[in-house]
C-alpha cells in the first residue's frame, strides 16, 4: 500500500482501514495506541468536546468520547508521518502530493470529486469527494521551503466530519 493507496481510499469511502467516524475514542486507541490529546483537552478535562488526539499526521476530533472527525495532514517537502497501522514505513514516502496526481488517481479509481469554492481561494484550492464527503485541500508552497514547483499545489490535509 503507498501513501496514494490510503488517500484516494480514504476519499472513496471517508474511512482509513478500520478508523471511521462514530467510533469510540477507546476502540480507535485500541487501535493506534494512545494518541496526543490537544492542550485543550489536557487543561479542561476528557469532555472537553472538538478537538483532537493526534497520531503524527492522523489526527481524530472528538465528541462526547467519539470521534467526529478524521484528518490526514501532510508537510510537503518532508517524509509523510502516519501511523503504521494507516501507512506502514509512512517515513519513506514523501509527503509531495501534487493536486493533478491525487485527481488523476481519484479518476481512475471512480471517485467523483468537484471543487470545494467554499475552500478554494487565494493561494489553496480544495475538492469535495462523492459520496464520502471527504474535504482535500491544496496549497502553493511557501517561499522557503524548496520545493522545486512553486507554482504547482500540493495536498495539506484530508479530513472527514461526521456531519
Amino acid at each position: 500500500m503507498t501513501l496514494m493507496d490510503v488517500l484516494v481510499d480514504f476519499a472513496r469511502t471517508g474511512r482509513i482501514g478500520p478508523l471511521r467516524c462514530g467510533m469510540a475514542l477507546s476502540e480507535a486507541e485500541d487501535l493506534l495506541g494512545p494518541g496526543r490529546p490537544h492542550p485543550a483537552i489536557r487543561l479542561l478535562g476528557p469532555d472537553t468536546d472538538g478537538y483532537p488526539y493526534s497520531w503524527d499526521g492522523l489526527q481524530l476530533v472528538i465528541t462526547r468520547h467519539a470521534v467526529s472527525g478524521i484528518s490526514i495532514r501532510l508537510s510537503p517537502g518532508s517524509a509523510a508521518a502516519l501511523p503504521s497501522l494507516v501507512l506502514p514505513e509512512s517515513q519513506s514516502y514523501e509527503a509531495c502530493v501534487v493536486r493533478e496526481q491525487l485527481l488523476t488517481a481519484l479518476d481512475t479509481a471512480g471517485c467523483e470529486h468537484h471543487v470545494n469554492d467554499r475552500l478554494t481561494f487565494g493561494r489553496q484550492s480544495s475538492i469535495l469527494t462523492r459520496p464520502a464527503d471527504v474535504c482535500a485541500v491544496f496549497s502553493l508552497p511557501v517561499r522557503d521551503n524548496h520545493m522545486l514547483h512553486q507554482d504547482r499545489h500540493y495536498l495539506s490535509v484530508m479530513h472527514k466530519d461526521a456531519s
